[in-house]
């Protein structure tokens, strides 16, 4: 597997580890935020994270299917680690605030179905996907991205989450952001309330 400092020097070459005040897709304040869609729009610079994510899916996750991935920052990750494993990949997309099966994609009833991501960081719009193979009776074998982000407190997963890269950066509700955030110009990246 790739080194955590190799991992981070190539996210910071492609300015993907960004710092300043962010409202996370969760709600939830950060100084740093991880935009992969930069890292990823240098895919000769991805391909090593995108391998050893890959090699870790190969080694916890014994049979899958498909590959769900959910719209917009699952996308290039999903379709980079389904050609890694030669597995069909799917996206979902958000129709009304909520995750649709569109443009034809569907899942098999009993097929095994891996969940990935760009970051995780509460794990809500993963969890918004179990929902979508749940209701087509197939089987959910586990959660996985590039980044996890997460903590103890705002992990809404239960199951494993296998990452290519734990990254420990404290995130603060709304009436918990500390002093010296509070003074920098909020930015909010992701993509959940997009329209």
């Amino acid at each position: 597997m790739l080194s955590h400092k190799k991992s981070l020097n190539i996210l910071k070459k492609t300015d993907a580890l960004l710092e300043g005040h962010f409202v996370l897709s969760s709600g939830l304040h950060s100084s740093k935020y991880i935009q992969c869609a930069k890292l990823l729009s240098f895919p000769y610079l991805a391909k090593e994270i995108c391998n050893s994510l890959a090699k870790e899916i190969k080694k916890n996750f014994k049979k899958i299917d498909l590959i769900l991935a959910p719209a917009m920052g699952g996308i290039i990750i999903g379709y980079e680690i389904g050609r890694l494993l030669k597995k069909e990949t799917i996206f979902c997309e958000r129709v009304e605030g909520k995750f649709q099966l569109r443009r034809g994609f569907n899942i098999k009833k009993g097929a095994k179905v891996l969940i990935i991501e760009d970051v995780i960081t509460t794990g809500k719009s993963s969890l918004e996907c179990v929902k979508l193979i749940n209701k087509s009776k197939a089987k959910l074998v586990g959660f996985a991205s590039i980044i996890n982000r997460s903590s103890k407190n705002s992990l809404k997963i239960k199951s494993k989450i296998v990452s290519h890269l734990r990254i420990d950066v404290p995130t603060y509700k709304k009436n918990e952001i500390p002093a010296e955030l509070k003074n920098v110009k909020i930015t909010k990246p992701g993509s959940r309330f997009l329209k």
